[in-house]
């Protein structure tokens, strides 16, 4: 599904790094499952204790919305599809900060075929910047995908487009083969879509015909009340 690398830079989600068990090349030491979990649950301790000593000393503590674990927030994807994703996301969080600015972005589209204007960059980018950072976080480029499944993004637009592109390996087949995968699948979504008007179709030609009987019957009673 994703675009691969032989190595790729560790990056945080949510205060939780998810790496693919080896170095990263930011030369940040990976983290595996045991140790993610370990971490989300630090973090919810944590803040446990912050509202009690908080409480205790009359000080109202502001909720919070954060989540710490992807894997339970995007239920929609698998495990290994998340891996992916941050696989995807660390080889062009270049800068190893666990964002991808609007200049790693940049690289990003044009690595994969599909160049941006300016403009076009920061669409994507506000699209999915629910904190208003300028950045995309890794659950924010998890959203990407979510609105992709949903047919939330216009086909055209520059998002779309990320999402359609790292379902494959571009790096292996090409930027051309990339173009006749795609170019395949909307074929394959045609003819599905064709095969359901013909159902709709059908149904439709069924339900006039019932409506035709139904009226004849009907007139047919009506006559036949005359003669009674």
């Amino acid at each position: 599904m994703s675009v691969s690398s032989n190595t790729s830079s560790a990056s945080s989600v949510s205060g939780a790094p998810i790496t693919n068990g080896s170095r990263s090349s930011c030369g940040r030491p990976s983290s595996n499952d045991s140790n993610t979990d370990s971490s989300e649950l630090t973090h919810i301790l944590n803040r446990r204790q912050v509202i009690m000593d908080s409480q205790e000393a009359g000080i109202e503590v502001p909720r919070t919305f954060k989540v710490v674990n992807v894997f339970t927030e995007f239920h929609e994807f698998t495990r290994k599809q998340i891996k992916d994703y941050q696989k995807t996301f660390n080889l062009y969080d270049t800068g190893c900060d666990g964002y991808l600015d609007l200049t790693e972005l940049k690289y990003m589209m044009e690595k994969l075929g599909a160049p941006q204007t300016h403009l076009g960059l920061k669409q994507m980018i506000s699209e999915v910047d629910e904190d208003h950072d300028g950045k995309i976080s890794f659950r924010e480029f998890l959203l990407i995908y979510r609105k992709a499944q949903a047919g939330e993004l216009d086909k055209e637009s520059g998002l779309n487009q990320l999402a359609r592109l790292t379902e494959i390996n571009v790096d292996e087949v090409g930027v051309s083969g990339a173009k006749s995968f795609f170019e395949a699948k909307i074929e394959q979504q045609l003819r599905t879509n064709k095969f359901h008007d013909e159902i709709r179709q059908e149904q439709e030609e069924r339900r006039r015909e019932d409506e035709e009987r139904a009226s004849r019957r009907l007139q047919f009673q009506q006559r036949a009340a005359i003669f009674q």
